[in-house]
């Protein structure tokens, strides 16, 4: 007897939850991007399944465009030519790991503008979307350069900004209204390199949560917490690098 559709969804998320378990993020977001693919609204736990997924995926591809591109310099500083073994090397490297993080990218922003955005039912499922968009975006930032480059950044603020739209109406407290301003505070730090704006934006959105923080829920108490913490750190850090600057 052939499975209905919702067993068939079941099945596909406890197939995502076990390779999460085993940490095989390549499976889980095979999984989670045939759920997606079946056009259908995402539950606060999937859609979390399908952005743990992914992001555990490209991070690991991300850790590794680091390392690659330090020992690119640092060969470059040593003087090494480019048909050097070692330099041939580091790009090969580098050009394989920015082919699957524009494939990886991509795949997210095309299931999150044909079937996520277009069915959400609550307010923080839009914000949630809209902030992934944001942040694939400024992944894609992170590896381009010159005209491609401001258009992602373009792009990546525009996401961003719609994201932060929609969060007006929800609790200053919610988690995802939170990790937003997290990512975007970010954004404006290392992309635009914009450290008034960065902290304009931690600061209006730890001080907006932080009179609220007593009401919380204790199921979100941890979680919200964690990501005020989170903002008050980059606070601290990039405030005292704004005064060093200042001093030099």
């Amino acid at each position: 007897m052939a499975e209905s559709a919702d067993e068939k969804r079941q099945t596909m998320v406890d197939r995502a939850k076990m390779a999460e378990h085993a940490e095989q993020y390549e499976d889980m977001a095979k999984w989670m991007k045939e759920l997606v693919e079946m056009d259908v609204a995402l539950t606060e736990e999937e859609r979390n399944l399908l952005s743990v997924a992914y992001k555990n995926m490209l991070g690991a591809r991300r850790s590794a465009w680091r390392v690659v591109k330090s020992s690119e310099e640092k060969q470059a500083e040593q003087g090494l030519e480019e048909t050097d073994n070692k330099r041939k090397a580091s790009k090969w490297l580098r050009e394989k790991v920015v082919k699957e993080m524009n494939e990886m990218c991509g795949d997210v922003l095309a299931l999150i503008d044909k079937f996520l955005i277009p069915r959400v039912d609550t307010a923080e499922s839009e914000v949630f979307y809209h902030k992934m968009k944001g942040d694939y975006y400024r992944y894609l930032v992170e590896i381009s350069v010159g005209a491609e480059r401001d258009d992602m950044a373009s792009k990546s603020k525009e996401s961003y900004e719609k994201a932060q739209e929609k969060a007006a109406g929800l609790p200053t407290t919610n988690v995802v209204r939170l990790g937003l301003a997290l990512n975007l505070s970010v954004f404006h730090y290392e992309i635009r390199s914009d450290g008034k704006e960065a902290c304009r934006v931690a600061n209006d959105a730890f001080n907006a949560a932080i009179t609220e923080a007593d009401n919380l829920k204790d199921d979100s108490y941890k979680d919200s917490t964690l990501i005020m913490q989170l903002l008050r750190d980059n606070l601290t850090l990039w405030t005292s690098e704004q005064e060093d600057q200042g001093e030099d």
